[in-house]
């Protein structure tokens, strides 16, 4: 048995999920509101005997491990280790040699905990710790134990000996980051500063922010942790513990630049608040923040240094995949100053973002004068390796456009200067090679999509009304493969135990029946027999009004002989539309 299988024989997929969801029984199995998406109806539902969970709000579904994985934003390596914990399985043994990391870590994570707790302790002890958090920052004592903000005591050992008495080693100490040894003696490595706790996105306290409060002219203001084995600060995001689930239902991140900012932010009451260290934003940091909400808003400080910042995160932003938007402070503000000026200010700029990209034509507008060709220059010169950075030739080609508009430049000579840039000549892609449909036509889509899989899963007799389908009808690649399995095997009893190739979308296969048992399995023959017809009819009529609306943009801009292989393409599709209906 591997790691996996060793996993979920040891855990139950409703006791995982109802950590998270409240759970009721209903028949054979559990219902409860989506996590996912606010709702009054439950739509949410996990069956014991599948071992597999589908929300039919949002069209999402799969293993205990797909739902950690969306709930923790987590990889699969991630989620599988947390469960492991969880299930009291070592994951060592299966491994091909022994990983001495995995005790290292539990220690550095035990270390760290522990720091935490001595911190806060010291903290209702100093006068101007409290003064400062409680008056100068106006933080509630509520806000201060849900940050669980410390104080590190200026004596120089305090913290390494408190740890030695509960039994640590002075050499794991340092590798938590917590001490540093200097010639013989080892040390404490933060003294006389407010301690901001820095945890994981399950909560687990992994480094520590350390501010100055005696106003040192010699010492930083901030100290981090060093980089440790559990402590990596290219890919840490503060508050991200705190702020998933609201970013998960709200579909949106605000990301600022400061802990304090962070703290600040949730105290008027948006949740959502994250922040790195500083202004050195990553690709791995997008990344994480994108696995619970695509769309993030930027709100770095007005500074010269926050905006190069700001310039930089774009072209990162296109190849962690998520869409990027900037807040603009009022009055240059930061956001700490701007919440404690009117919480209210703040919420409105969250809600007047601009979208990156055209946040930066703007800027760039200001800066170089466009009435002469040396500005035009400067212009399209600071833009154009940030649009080339760009995923998406859709986009590019917009952008392209929208710097040829304003400049007053030929989108010829914009192309040229693009292609001898530094990148291999290509044209760009037009925008008729892609259609995008929006969220909620791809989750319709998919919901016809899997509804008719089901039917025609469980009711062999229902399977003539696969005829007219083909693969490139379906949006997912699980469900091509599961139509493309039917039709070839039109006796198929729908038991997986009797389909060794549908293995590999073996958590789909669930995921279709556990749907077939929710909402068609009372259903008479006709009524089954109709309901399959209607959405036959309606995937069929999605495909091909997303096919006929991208032949329309490519008409266009096509030649004569292009244009009647087009227009052939659409009478094909009226066609195959017409017999859907028909049959």
């Amino acid at each position: 048995m591997d790691a996996v299988e060793e996993v979920k024989s040891r855990l139950n997929i409703e006791d995982v999920i109802a950590e998270y969801v409240q759970l009721k029984r209903a028949g054979r199995n559990f219902k409860g509101l989506s996590p996912f998406n606010s709702e009054k109806t439950p739509s949410f539902v996990v069956s014991p005997e599948k071992q597999i969970w589908h929300d039919f709000s949002s069209g999402r579904g799969g293993s205990v491990f797909s739902f950690v994985m969306e709930m923790e934003g987590l990889d699969f390596r991630g989620a599988l280790e947390l469960l492991a914990r969880k299930a009291g399985v070592d994951l060592e043994q299966f491994n091909g040699r022994p990983d001495g990391n995995a005790k290292l870590k539990d220690t550095l994570y035990a270390i760290s905990e522990q720091a935490a707790k001595f911190y806060q302790v010291q903290f209702t002890k100093h006068t101007p710790a409290l003064e400062y958090v409680l008056t100068t920052r106006g933080f509630s004592k509520q806000t201060a134990l849900d940050f669980r903000l410390g104080y590190s005591p200026n004596n120089g050992t305090a913290l390494l000996e408190y740890l030695k008495k509960k039994g640590h080693k002075e050499e794991d100490i340092i590798k938590a980051g917590l001490a540093t040894k200097r010639y013989r003696d080892a040390s404490d490595m933060f003294r006389g500063r407010l301690m901001v706790p820095l945890q994981d996105a399950q909560g687990r306290v992994v480094g520590f922010t350390a501010r100055d409060l005696e106003g040192s002219t010699t010492a930083p203001k901030y100290i981090n942790t060093p980089a440790t084995l559990i402590y990596d600060k290219s890919r840490h995001v503060y508050g991200l513990h705190l702020a998933k689930d609201t970013i998960r239902k709200s579909k949106f991140a605000v990301l600022v630049e400061g802990n304090l900012d962070v703290i600040a932010s949730h105290q008027a009451g948006v949740t959502n608040t994250v922040a790195t260290a500083g202004t050195a934003l990553t690709e791995p940091q997008l990344k994480t923040i994108g696995r619970f909400a695509p769309d993030i808003r930027l709100a770095f400080d007005a500074d010269k240094a926050g905006l190069a910042a700001t310039e930089r995160a774009i072209p990162l932003a296109s190849k962690a995949g998520v869409s990027l938007s900037i807040i603009t402070i009022p009055e240059g503000k930061d956001p700490d100053e701007l919440i404690r000026k009117d919480p209210v200010l703040w919420k409105e700029a969250i809600q007047s973002q601009q979208y990156a990209l055209d946040w930066l034509i703007d800027r760039y507008q200001t800066q170089y004068n466009l009435a002469g060709g040396q500005g035009k220059k400067q212009f399209s010169d600071a833009l154009m390796p940030v649009i080339r950075s760009l995923q998406d030739p859709v986009e590019q080609d917009h952008y392209m456009q929208q710097v040829a508009q304003t400049t007053g430049v030929s989108l010829n000579a914009l192309q040229t200067k693009f292609d001898t840039a530094g990148r291999a000549k290509q044209r760009l892609k037009k925008p008729s090679t892609s259609f995008v449909q929006t969220d909620q036509s791809q989750l319709e889509w998919a919901k016809a999509q899997d509804h008719l899989l089901c039917l025609a899963l469980m009711r062999p007799d229902l399977r003539d009304q696969l005829d007219l389908l083909d693969p490139e009808m379906m949006p997912q690649e699980s469900a091509r493969q599961l139509l493309e399995y039917l039709q070839a095997h039109p006796d198929f009893d729908g038991k997986l135990s009797s389909a060794p190739l549908l293995q590999n979308i073996a958590d789909y296969v669930k995921i279709v029946a556990l749907q077939y048992e929710a909402l068609f399995q009372d259903l008479d023959e006709i009524e089954a027999r109709y309901e399959a017809n209607r959405l036959r009819i309606r995937l069929i009529g999605m495909y091909v009004k997303t096919k006929k609306a991208a032949l329309a943009e490519a008409l266009q801009t096509s030649d004569d002989d292009t244009s009647q292989k087009l227009l052939a393409r659409v009478k094909a599709l009226d066609n195959l539309l017409k017999s859907s209906r028909e049959t």
